[in-house]
């Protein structure tokens, strides 16, 4: 079975970009585009990773990642941001229960090497 990975970004070419070349990678990838679509999915489909942008249009993705915690405690949650990698960014992300960080400006390659290491039995 293909890891299943749910990815918010209210970016369309992000959403794009990421479902194609992951699902070219092996892996199952549902994108939404809000919080609430989030919270939807991972009520009735079973993820092995959730990937959310910091920056949604209608909401914040640290808020968002502190009530799906609470929802979904043992989902692994990744941050990903085109902001600047800041200490501070990844201190809260990591506070409110992420299990890492993510910057866009990566590759591809490194990206999806991120993301094999943050599926839980890496």
């Amino acid at each position: 079975m293909k890891p299943a990975i749910l990815y918010v970004d209210d970016d369309p070419c992000m959403l794009e970009i990421f479902a194609t070349y992951f699902r070219d990678q092996g892996y199952e990838v549902v994108p939404v585009v809000s919080g609430e679509q989030a919270m939807s999915q991972a009520a009735v489909q079973p993820f092995s990773l959730a990937v959310f942008d910091i920056n949604l249009a209608e909401e914040n993705g640290m808020e968002l990642l502190s009530h799906f915690k609470t929802k979904f405690p043992a989902l692994p949650v990744v941050m990903f941001t085109g902001l600047p990698d800041e200490d501070e960014l990844v201190d809260e992300a990591l506070a409110r229960g992420a299990s890492g960080f993510m910057n866009k400006k990566a590759s591809l390659q490194e990206l999806c090497e991120a993301v094999r290491s943050y599926l839980p039995g890496s």
